[in-house]
């Protein structure tokens, strides 16, 4: 069994896109017309053939009512490993990304959590060496 895609909810398909795109630096791995929203799925581009992140409409009630509900709480709907997570906040504040918690010692990791703009938090975080 192996882990190949996972989804977030999103608010806006199209302003996602190029937030996960032109400001995260993902690429886009599949953008398929289904109906009025689109099967569309990101990846890194250091692992073309990795895990797909699909950034899927909140347009159910009950997918728009928990993206809000763990916003609201401060909870992040998902965690990207970076190497340097101080570099890498320093890298999305100089593009005006918003940041709900600068980076932050937590026990073996450093994370920092920023708002991608389509309803979600986003935990960065750095695995030191033990």
């Amino acid at each position: 069994m192996q882990i190949k895609l996972t989804s977030i909810f999103v608010d806006d398909q199209d302003k996602a896109h190029k937030f996960y795109t032109e400001v995260l630096g993902f690429v886009t791995k599949r953008d398929i017309p289904i109906g009025g929203a689109k099967w569309l799925t990101v990846v890194s581009p250091e692992e073309p053939d990795g895990v797909e992140l699909l950034l899927e409409p909140n347009g159910n009630p009950a997918a728009t009512a928990y993206q809000k509900g763990i916003f609201d709480q401060g909870i992040p709907a998902t965690a990207f490993l970076v190497d340097d997570v101080q570099k890498e906040f320093e890298r999305l504040k100089g593009l005006g990304v918003a940041f709900k918690r600068e980076p932050t010692m937590a026990g073996e990791v450093t994370l920092a959590i920023l708002n991608d703009t389509c309803g979600n938090l986003i935990q960065i975080y750095q695995v030191h060496a033990t």
